[in-house]
């Protein structure tokens, strides 16, 4: 395996690195997260490949039969205009000429990497009637560490036209592919090898490139009709929002400890009356970290403790929730055909509006607000943590001169990012278009969401590393400590000293430390 300059890992295609089958069925989250970080290759089954052969016969007949919609016709305002007959080839040529118009920076290759395997593994699902080599070359593509250019603009939650119109253009030859580690513009040179710019140290994708694709008729639109983009962003984001919630078990911990709160919000009878899975988790998770029995006894300084973490199981509960649902969601979309018009069981071509993302709009808008809702109270945590008359240490944890300021910036800096992820929680679906001369009068801005979803994580990673920094230092302060393993890994990285002194560096450690502690 190669490091890329990233940070992420790509695997050359003779490491004979670990697979993810793509089958149209068994792709998971997991997975597709390993593809999108080239921490795996694909593997497709021959039983895939065949259904997609199916398929693509299938599809052939169906449209010798009758018209089918942007094979024989027009799309969108020009669903009822007929493709003369003999021209659909250079019609869906011209589909992907005139669809390839996004607009904005280019979006990093883990995210178009997603994008590929999500499409790849809709395709295999056998609902287009795509021919299968455009199926081998976007899994060849990810194989070879290649991608295409995709900008960040050009959908709505109807269907990643632009981006995968753009992709359509590359496997078909008119674009250049971009190697995985430095984006650097790869395309076939005149003799067939591949031409490329001299290697350099950054530069160590393994030379070669997918074969061309030679376009059919009814495969342009076939590859158009997906929100593999918004699909992969939101795998992506739901990933990092995951590590994050389940490295927030640790750091709400550790917090607990440092106040001296009580136990009993987090005692298991409490959470059996209001059988919701997620506070059972996060209670649950918070009693082991901290080492105490199902049933704890009172030990808290006070017969209450304020919501930051009395309720913490309730607030954090409801986000753990809402990452599931979004995981769920994702599984199920990246698992089924929802091309326009699709191919059933039955064998029939049916025309529909399962594009239509609403499902996974929703979904990531809610994850938002709920990650809005525990950040708050990481947030909280923190103000308490400074507080002497709460913790009986030094206000703001200064152990310098009269009047020194120890981690007061902390507050500042956790609220600077809370705001940020503040207005990322105004919900994305709420958004609405008119487009096509009408036809097409709703949108769910599923792209526009996952954006705000991977916006908000990075935003409460540094809430989090704020609150992390500030119990650590409080509970190097405190006299009785609890010796759990959370604590000695965080103790192990943050620097000791107390004096006055600048905490950037803090926060950057604790927020690398924090897939750590996900896994404690």
């Amino acid at each position: 395996m190669d490091a890329s300059t990233n940070g992420t890992t790509r695997v050359s295609p003779d490491t004979g690195g670990t697979r993810v089958v793509l089958d149209g069925h068994g792709l998971d989250l997991p997975g597709l997260v390993r593809l999108a970080d080239a921490a795996a290759v694909p593997f497709v089954p021959q039983t895939a490949l065949d259904r997609a052969h199916r398929a693509w016969h299938t599809v052939r007949r169906l449209a010798a039969k009758g018209r089918l919609y942007g094979r024989g016709t027009g799309v969108g305002a020009n669903r009822s205009v007929p493709v003369q007959s003999g021209d659909e080839t250079e019609h869906g040529l011209r589909l992907l000429r005139s669809h390839a118009g996004g607009a904005g920076p280019l979006l990093p290759a883990r995210q178009v990497r997603a994008m590929l395997a999500v499409r790849a593994n809709q395709l295999l699902a056998g609902g287009s009637g795509i021919h299968p080599c455009v199926i081998t070359a976007l899994t060849e593509a990810l194989r070879l560490g290649v991608h295409p250019a995709v900008n960040a603009y050009g959908g709505v939650g109807t269907g990643d036209l632009a981006a995968l119109a753009q992709t359509g253009l590359t496997l078909i030859g008119e674009r250049p592919w971009l190697s995985a580690t430095a984006d650097t513009a790869r395309t076939p040179a005149a003799d067939g090898h591949t031409a490329r710019p001299p290697a350099t140290g950054a530069d160590t994708a393994p030379t070669g490139l997918p074969a061309p694709v030679t376009l059919r008729p009814g495969d342009a639109l076939a590859l158009l009709s997906s929100n593999a983009l918004a699909l992969g962003q939101a795998a992506l984001a739901g990933h990092a929002v995951d590590v994050l919630l389940r490295a927030t078990h640790a750091v709400a911990a550790l917090s607990l400890a440092a106040v001296a709160g009580s136990p009993e919000a987090y005692a298991a009878p409490v959470h059996a009356l209001r059988p919701y899975p997620g506070p059972a988790r996060a209670a649950a998770e918070v009693r082991r970290l901290l080492e105490l029995p199902d049933r704890p006894a009172t030990a808290g300084r006070r017969v209450q403790d304020p919501y930051g973490f009395r309720a913490f199981p309730q607030v954090h509960g409801a986000a753990l929730d809402a990452c599931d649902a979004l995981r769920r969601i994702v599984e199920v979309e990246v698992n089924t055909p929802t091309e326009n018009p699709v191919l059933a069981a039955d064998g029939h071509a049916y025309h529909h509006g399962g594009f239509f993302a609403a499902p996974l709009g929703l979904a990531l808008d809610g994850l938002d607000l709920a990650l809005l809702q525990t950040a708050q109270l990481s947030a909280a945590r923190l103000s308490a943590l400074v507080r002497g008359d709460l913790t009986g240490l030094p206000d703001f944890l200064a152990t310098g001169p009269a009047g020194s300021s120890g981690v007061m910036i902390l507050e500042y800096t956790a609220n600077s990012a809370l705001a940020e992820l503040r207005s990322c929680a105004a919900p994305a679906s709420a958004g609405h278009a008119v487009l096509s001369h009408g036809l097409e009068e709703a949108a769910s801005f599923a792209g526009q969401a996952a954006r705000q979803t991977q916006r908000a994580a990075d935003a409460y990673a540094t809430v989090l590393a704020c609150e992390l920094v500030t119990a650590v230092r409080a509970l190097r302060l405190h006299p009785a400590a609890p010796p759990v393993p959370a604590l000695a890994l965080a103790a192990s990285v943050l620097p000791p000293d107390t004096e006055d002194r600048p905490l950037t560096g803090d926060i950057t450690t604790a927020t690398e430390l924090l897939p750590f502690l996900a896994d404690l």
